[in-house]
């Protein structure tokens, strides 16, 4: 299987997996009038589909035994069960968080719900594979911290329906909270006993992710946090770019989740976590300056953005530098 063999190459990696998990979302951005829910199956099938090609390619190169089927087949079955439940923790992770873009924005959502889980996967997955600078990585994560923290304060200078922000922002913070506990189950599975590879993490992660849709998909179907109850027949119904929009940002997505796994073979994964889940940035610049979310804010808001740019990045440097 292709893995990088310099640092550099990782860290190319990583930072492209940031900029994959923070301009996926622009793919539902870009579709108006069709509901998340729906748009969400579409995405779903195309994280899976995307992973298991990576697998496929990249991963079964050489067909040793760390490539794809062959791991699969010598992994514990207990690893595989782990991942397929990070994946579960992952989608209802990912429905809340589009569902805070629908409510506040990606330039307010991904931070928030982003942050908490840079600072809080990040914890986990050390504890389970304590490889990196700990000051470094603690300097990095309270950088973090005070990113999330400005962002929140800068979009609450805008004006607007309160209620429904105070929503989006605790749909966020949960969705953070959530999104931070998946990675110590496929650290685990990647470290622990007869491991699995990071194309195998992949697959399994977006399978479990597809199969709990049937789940938790139907749930916000049937209790929306935006808007009126949704039937499935929608999704038969909907337009032919919505549907090719999803499949596109799970691709998208995926891409990013097979990069950051497999940097991780080199720099460990709180590391690589940790750079990945910059993705905030990303998804903050799109929001500003593609969607024009912060149009007409006050100086004040603009000054919390700015500096919670300058905070992300200073995490990203000190993170990066972790492995020294």
């Amino acid at each position: 299987m292709f893995t990088p063999q310099s640092f550099g190459l990782a860290l190319a990696m990583m930072l492209t997996a940031s900029i994959c998990w923070g301009s996926w979302a622009n793919t539902y951005k870009g579709v108006k009038g069709y509901r998340f829910e729906l748009f969400y199956w579409d995405y779903a099938i195309g994280i899976f589909l995307a992973a298991l090609i990576y697998a496929l390619t990249m991963g079964s190169l050489g067909n040793n035994a760390d490539s794809f089927l062959n791991n699969v087949h010598s992994a514990d079955t207990a690893n595989i069960y782990r991942v397929l439940f990070a994946g579960v923790i992952f989608n209802l992770a990912n429905l809340l968080l589009v569902a805070g873009i629908d409510m506040v924005g990606l330039a307010t959502a991904f931070p928030v719900a982003i942050g908490i889980a840079l600072v809080a996967g990040t914890i986990l997955s050390y504890i389970l594979q304590p490889k990196g600078n700990v000051k470094m990585i603690a300097a990095g994560l309270l950088c973090g911290v005070l990113a999330v923290v400005l962002d929140g304060k800068a979009y609450g200078q805008l004006s607007g329906n309160k209620a429904a922000s105070r929503k989006g922002l605790i749909t966020c913070v949960v969705s953070g909270i959530l999104m931070s506990t998946w990675a110590p189950f496929s650290t685990h599975a990647m470290t622990h006993g007869n491991t699995l590879g990071p194309y195998s993490v992949s697959v399994f992660l977006c399978l479990g992710a597809l199969l709990s849709c049937f789940i938790w998909n139907f749930y916000f179907m049937k209790h929306p946090l935006v808007g009126e109850p949704v039937a499935f027949g929608g999704f038969f119904h909907g337009p032919v770019h919505g549907h090719v929009l999803g499949l596109i940002g799970g691709a998208i997505w995926s891409t990013g989740l097979v990069f950051d796994l497999v940097a991780s073979t080199q720099t460990g994964v709180a590391i690589s976590y940790s750079i990945g889940q910059s993705a905030p940035m990303v998804a903050a610049l799109w929001g500003i300056f593609a969607w024009r979310e912060f149009a007409g804010a006050n100086s004040k808001a603009k000054s919390y953005l700015a500096l919670m740019f300058i905070f992300y990045f200073l995490a990203i440097l000190l993170i990066a530098h972790a492995t020294a």
